[in-house]
This record gives C-alpha cells, structure tokens and sequence, in this order.
C-alpha cells in the first residue's frame, strides 16, 4: 500500500514536472508573440512566402518570437492595417503603403511611384541604399508605426489586345487603371485611362470595353486567362512595381533588445529577395507557357523607350512633390537616385 501510494506521488510529482516543463516552453515561446495582417489571400503565393519569413524568425530568435501571419480583412479591412499597427489590435503587417495615400499623398509615391521602377532589384536598393527607408520612417514613425525593411512583388505585366512597344503606341489605348497618380500618367502617355475594378479586368478586356490593363503580375495574369483576350502582353513589365512594407509597433520595436532588432531586419532583407526571386520562378515559368502558344508575343518594352515613360511620369511626380514637405523630399531623393545610375 504505501509502495502504491509513493508510485501514486511519484507519478503525480512527474506529471507535474512535465507540466512546469511545458509550461516553461510555452512562456519562452510566448515572450514576443504577435500577429501581422497581410494584404494578401491564404491562397496566394506570395502568403505563403511571408509564413516562411515568419518562421525563420522564430528559428533565428531561438523561439522567442513568434508571429502569426493573417491573410488580408482577418482582423480590419486591408486599408485600416497602419491604425491597427499603431495602436496594437495588430503587432505588425506586410502590405502595400499605397492603400493608405488618403493620410499623406507620400504613401502612394513611396509605396508604387509609377513608372520609376524598372526591376525590383533598382527599388531594393534604393530604399536600402539610396534613402527610401528612413524616408519612410519619417512618414509612419508618427502613426506609432516602425519600418523593419521594404520588400518587393516585382513588376507588374502589362496586359494589352494591341502590341506597345514604344511610348507612342499607348496613344488612344483604353487601358484601365485605378484613379490616381497612374491613371493620370498613363493620360500623360496619351492613352485613355477607363476606371475599372479589379474584377472586371477579365470581362472587360473580352467585351471590349477595355483595349489594356494595369492590373498584376505576368503569372496571375496569365493563369487568370487575360492573354487569350489580350494576346501582346509585356514583360518585363514596365510601369508598376508595388511595395511591401513590413512594419510593426513602435512601442514594440523601441523596447526590443539590439539582437533580436538585427534578427527582424536580416530576415526582413532575405524575405525582399525570397519574394522578388521566388515570384520571379513563377513567372518565368508562366512566359515559357505563354510562348509555346502562336498567338501569344511578349513584348520587351527597349531601354530608351522605358526611359521616355520615365520622364513623362517624371511630370506627375513633380505635381504629387508639391502636396507636401515630405512628397518633395521622396521626388528629390528617388529622382537623384535615378539620374546618378543613368537611368531618367
């Protein structure tokens, strides 16, 4: 009996340190746990790219932080993500700046400046290297929101029933484009910018309503169908280049210690080039398909007519630089960037 009942505590004791044991692991686990909001569907590849940035930050800080990634409108709409970072319903989120240009026209010119971008890679080292992130920091620092770096989708295809392969064939084009700096550039261009909602690209080009769209990427693009109507689309593209902005509190990332703070900005910088290449496979993989198709030409915009689309954008970002003291600053940092690599 009393061998029974020393077995019954022996046992008793065990559970107990297991479940102290577990304990202990779920408080490491939990000492930095956060969610961020993406601008994305669960679905779509790029999510599941920003899943894997958040483990690697749970491997790298040894378990110590560990982020929830959420697909777009889980906890607020897609545009409401910075006042939800700000005052901490949300810990972070990877989204595109320009849904918020209705607080500071900035947002749109550092978030997609139309027209600026002719490869990702020029974009990445320009925010890293040539002022755009601390730029940026002025921006968001004030919304209680931090900066941990930018990334990048890649530039977005141009999709088109009418071959463009100079700035003059764009002239009389009714392409759709959201209202905006690239609804007005495009009108600069001399085409006929039709405001269409994203889900209406599809009916839109096969009805005829639309010649062209700014609408996304090459391999959604096609896997969508848009080149069986639109059979001359561009790539690389040549107008669009999105960015990601991976942010979090910064009541949070003020009281983070140095090590873990480089840990955020190292998986950060890896996750820019993650999106940017893996992306990249897919569509490279989507344009081989395409070109097996007759009636399929990709159009590779030239050099000197991507340039011409450059300076004529170059005019609507001169109208957005005079909205405020810190739009002036983005036009002057990116269009001195630009010119020192030849490329305005």
């Amino acid at each position: 009996m009393i061998a029974l009942k020393l077995a019954r505590w022996g046992g008793g004791l065990l559970g107990a340190t297991v479940a102290l044991a577990l304990m202990g692991q779920a408080a490491q686990a939990a000492e930095y746990a956060w969610t961020f909001q993406t601008s994305e569907t669960a679905g779509e590849p790029q999510f599941k790219i920003k899943q894997q940035w958040a483990e690697n930050i749970k491997k790298m800080s040894d378990g110590r932080i560990q982020i929830d990634i959420l697909p777009t409108g889980a906890v607020v709409p897609h545009n409401q993500t910075l006042d939800a970072v700000g005052s901490g319903i949300l810990q972070g989120h990877l989204t595109d700046p320009s849904y918020f240009s209705g607080l500071n026209p900035a947002f749109s010119m550092l978030g997609n400046l139309v027209g600026a971008w002719g490869d990702p890679l020029e974009f990445l080292e320009y925010m890293q290297y040539g002022g755009g992130e601390a730029l940026y920091n002025e921006l968001v620092e004030p919304y209680g929101v931090h900066l941990i770096g930018a990334a990048a989708t890649g530039l977005e295809a141009f999709v088109t029933k009418k071959p463009i392969r100079t700035v003059e064939d764009l002239k009389g084009l009714k392409i759709r484009a959201p209202e905006g700096m690239v609804y007005d550039i495009f009108s600069k261009a001399g085409a006929a910018p039709v405001n269409l909602p994203g889900s209406e690209v599809y009916t839109g080009l096969e009805k005829g309503v639309i010649d062209a769209a700014d609408y996304t990427v090459f391999s959604t693009n096609h896997a969508q169908g848009l080149h069986q109507f639109a059979r001359y689309p561009s790539y690389p593209g040549f107008h669009s280049l999105p960015m990601v902005a991976v942010s979090i509190n910064k009541g949070i990332w003020d009281g983070l210690p140095a090590n873990l703070k480089q840990i955020l900005e190292t998986s950060t910088d890896a996750l820019a080039y993650d999106l940017v290449f893996k992306l990249k496979a897919r569509d490279l993989e989507a344009v081989k398909e395409a070109r097996a198709d007759a009636n399929i030409e990709i159009i590779d915009m030239a050099p000197e007519e991507r340039k011409k689309f450059r300076n004529i954008a170059k005019q609507e970002w001169e109208t957005w630089a005079q909205k405020n003291e810190l739009t002036q600053k983005v036009y002057d940092s990116v269009v001195q960037f630009l010119t020192t690599r030849n490329l305005m």
